[in-house]
């Protein structure tokens, strides 16, 4: 094994200038993540220098076996943290040949957007907060759970410490700091309410960067959850009963937010997504009625609240904020399992460019 980690850990650096890129995109379903590699013969900085691919779509439910060929167009570029050296992690969304996104891209909306004069002059930022499960491989059920069993009730698990409360810090750590050699802006990491639950989180990153950064660092963690023979679940509940959900709570504010008098600005937007609060619901993630029940740290998915401090609201709205003036908010309703680029655009359509 070691003769093979020592092949692993080669740095073609010595030997060539070719490097390793890795293409990444997301299948079928919307949320399964693909991806395949290939040599270039030099580094690269700038997606613009990368050449278009292209894979077999009947094989991710993305086209019909006839016509299978689905193009892959480069977006953005993270250093590779299992290779290292130069090679590199690309993210990609996808378009037919004759160059139309095909129905699973959400990027290429998203993207229209975030180009949008009006929103690009407000800087968007985002922090995304994403909650995950850790399964044990064999039996779906949550790292350090007893098979067939319960742990102890919640209480202690939060941010935990010890090997009764704790589990699965070493893949925890391992995505942190793979994430931040790729170059995501990861700011933090926890345990989560739920055991064998954890939570990292990206930003503040501006516009549509936000979203490529999630979906990488979803990848980076599947990738080190495979090493580690553990299976990830981004599912909203993944256990039933009095346990806490999985989310992927979305901080959020613009230029005009964070001047003077943005907490004005910020109560109208606000206002502005209560009265869309459906259409936001259903493009927030599959299986949120499960979580948003109004109990764990949650409102009920057909009510729209919003409070000062209150995480049992739709939308919550710091403290800090609300004394200095001027902040940001967080919309606590998407899910574990929400499009990063469906959620990020939807959220600055709502409160830029969105007329009631």
């Amino acid at each position: 094994m070691s003769a093979l980690a020592d092949l692993i850990n080669l740095d073609l650096s010595d030997s060539t200038e070719k490097i390793i890129a890795e293409y990444i995109w997301i299948g079928g379903s919307g949320l399964d993540m693909r991806s395949k590699a290939r040599t270039l013969p030099g580094p690269v900085k700038d997606p613009s220098e990368l050449p278009k691919w292209n894979y077999d779509g009947s094989s991710t439910g993305q086209a019909p076996g006839e016509d299978s060929e689905v193009i892959l167009y480069p977006q953005a570029i993270f250093k590779d943290p299992f290779r290292r050296g130069n090679n590199i992690l690309v993210m990609c969304d996808a378009y037919t040949p004759a160059g139309e996104p095909i129905p699973t891209n959400k990027r290429h909306a998203a993207a229209k957007i975030f180009s949008d004069p009006s929103v690009a002059a407000e800087e968007t930022w985002y922090g995304i907060e994403q909650e995950y499960t850790l399964l044990q491989k064999d039996i779906k059920w949550p790292v350090g759970w007893p098979v067939g069993g319960f742990p102890g009730p919640q209480g202690p698990y939060y941010c935990g410490v010890g090997a009764d409360k704790a589990f699965g810090r070493d893949i925890v750590d391992s995505h942190y700091k793979a994430c931040l050699y790729a170059g995501i802006n990861v700011s933090g990491t926890n345990g989560e309410v739920m055991p064998g639950q954890w939570e990292f989180q990206v930003g503040p990153t501006v516009g549509i960067a936000a979203a490529d950064q999630v979906w990488v660092a979803r990848y980076i963690l599947e990738r080190v959850t495979e090493l580690a023979g553990v299976v990830l679940s981004l599912d909203p509940k993944p256990i039933p009963g009095d346990w806490n959900g999985a989310g992927a709570h979305t901080n959020y504010n613009t230029k005009s937010m964070r001047e003077d008098g943005g907490y004005e600005v910020i109560k109208k937007a606000i206002e502005k997504l209560g009265l869309r609060h459906k259409e936001h619901i259903s493009a927030y993630g599959e299986g949120n009625e499960r979580r948003l029940t109004g109990k764990h740290e949650t409102a009920d998915i057909n009510t729209f609240l919003w409070g000062v401090a209150n995480r049992g609201a739709s939308i919550r709205v710091g403290r800090d904020t609300e004394q200095a003036g001027k902040g940001y908010f967080e919309d606590r309703r998407p899910a574990s399992n929400m499009d990063p680029y469906t959620v990020t655009s939807m959220i600055a359509e709502t409160t830029i460019l969105w007329k009631p």
